[in-house]
């Protein structure tokens, strides 16, 4: 099973980007939740989201997860909240950050040791430059199918597409130069 935990803060997306990566995972004939828990829904709390993906029903409906990836797409997040709350000696971590990879860490005593699993992306400006607003879930999409493999990115890209059917074609065409952009960026 492949656990994900996002740590974001309300109105960035990641309960909409949790919710995404499920449906296109779905597509993929694999089992899938998506969900989060959060205190107050208002804009800027605190909050986490959570995907399992397996081969297999899944039965675990618990919030506490080993993760093998953990997103956190709000950068103050990387510092405030405890990223590495049960992680797995192969949880990777993707992290939305304006500062270079040795500046984060060195901010981040609890990722000493995990250098070779921790990957960066500014996925707040990439937001900003192709959506217009920082709404850093659809970046961080991007930078997840790059670091985990799961996707070849044109097969996300295309599925991303259906997800958003409903949004007129200029946020569309924004979040796939989003998702592409951190893809390509994420390091």
């Amino acid at each position: 099973m492949t656990e994900i935990r996002w740590h974001s803060r309300a109105g960035q997306g990641a309960v909409t980007g949790a919710k995404s990566l499920g449906d296109v995972v779905a597509t993929t004939g694999k089992e899938v939740q998506a969900f989060a828990l959060y205190g107050s829904a208002k804009r800027g709390a605190a909050l986490r989201a959570y995907n399992r993906i397996d081969d297999e029903q899944i039965l675990n409906h618990a919030k506490f997860m080993n993760p093998d990836f953990v997103l956190v797409i709000d950068p103050a997040l990387a510092f405030t909240d405890n990223i590495t709350e049960h992680e797995a000696e192969h949880t990777k971590y993707i992290i939305t950050t304006h500062l270079s990879k040795e500046e984060l860490l060195a901010g981040i005593p609890a990722l000493a040791g995990k250098e070779e699993r921790v990957y960066i992306v500014d996925c707040v400006q990439i937001s900003l430059d192709t959506i217009g607003r920082s709404i850093p879930n659809a970046p961080m999409l991007g930078a997840f199918v790059k670091i985990s493999g799961m996707f070849e990115l044109d097969y996300f890209l295309d599925n991303m597409k259906r997800v958003l059917a409903k949004f007129p074609q200029k946020i569309i065409d924004g979040n796939m130069n989003a998702i592409t952009r951190a893809y390509n960026e994420v390091k």
